[in-house]
């Protein structure tokens, strides 16, 4: 069974938007767990404008299945890294202005800055994930970055998903199968939702985990934090 990680950066925004402490993201990730998810992913950026550095030192502690930082590899974001020693770390290219995530990485253009840090997270016994497309070249080059996996940009799919979701996926199924041949682990995540992650999963081979955070707390406003994650996890039932 693929693996559900809870992104909870939405959680932190509704937080933030009144500047107190609630909703309570510590309490978020406890709950979540409890209710199913086997992981929960935080994506930090350099303006805090969701997850805050701090919170993510206060999870390190709580989190008691997977825990997934992501985000563009700085300096100030390697350090946190190392220093709270997640489960997994994926390392996604968006600059500190990006809204939300919307490439994935040219892995053979920046194969020597990715070989580094990676080698780096990887002294400290950290799993690696690099977010990619489709596009073989680029599932190759992670090879030589010694990443661990890789995550699926799965936004196009999502995007097409309605128009024709055959053909939606088609590409990601032979990016799946590659990477599978090059035995890299195959992670993914970026819009996916109760609407199109069951035909997803189904159709992807070895699929390691799906990382969900804005249709998933989006749809807890309607069923409730518990229900959703169960909604979203029999989902994931091969």
């Amino acid at each position: 069974m693929t693996k559900l990680s809870v992104n909870i950066n939405k959680i932190a925004t509704i937080r933030n938007a009144r500047g107190g402490s609630e909703p309570n993201v510590a309490l978020a990730a406890v709950n979540c767990e409890k209710f199913g998810a086997e992981g929960i992913t935080v994506h930090p950026r350099p303006d805090e404008r969701h997850i805050r550095y701090a919170d993510v030192y206060e999870l390190k502690d709580l989190v008691k299945t997977e825990f997934n930082i992501e985000g563009y590899p700085s300096k100030d974001f390697i350090k946190l890294v190392t220093d709270v020693k997640p489960h997994q770390v994926t390392l996604v290219p968006d600059p500190p202005e990006a809204l939300t995530s919307n490439a994935g990485w040219d892995t053979v253009k920046h194969e020597e800055f990715l070989s580094e840090v990676i080698a780096e997270f990887k002294s400290h016994n950290i799993r690696t994930s690099i977010f990619v497309d489709t596009n073989l070249a680029n599932i190759e080059g992670a090879v030589a970055t010694g990443t661990d996996r890789i995550e699926l940009y799965t936004e196009p799919y999502a995007a097409n998903y309605s128009k024709d979701r055959d053909a939606a996926i088609a590409e990601f199924v032979i990016a799946a199968k590659r990477a599978y041949e090059l035995k890299l682990g195959i992670n993914a995540g970026h819009d996916l939702s109760l609407e199109n992650l069951e035909f997803f999963s189904k159709s992807i081979p070895n699929l390691d985990e799906v990382s969900i955070g804005h249709a998933l707390i989006s749809d807890a406003l309607y069923y409730g934090l518990e229900n959703t994650v169960q909604m979203y996890k029999r989902l994931l039932v091969k």
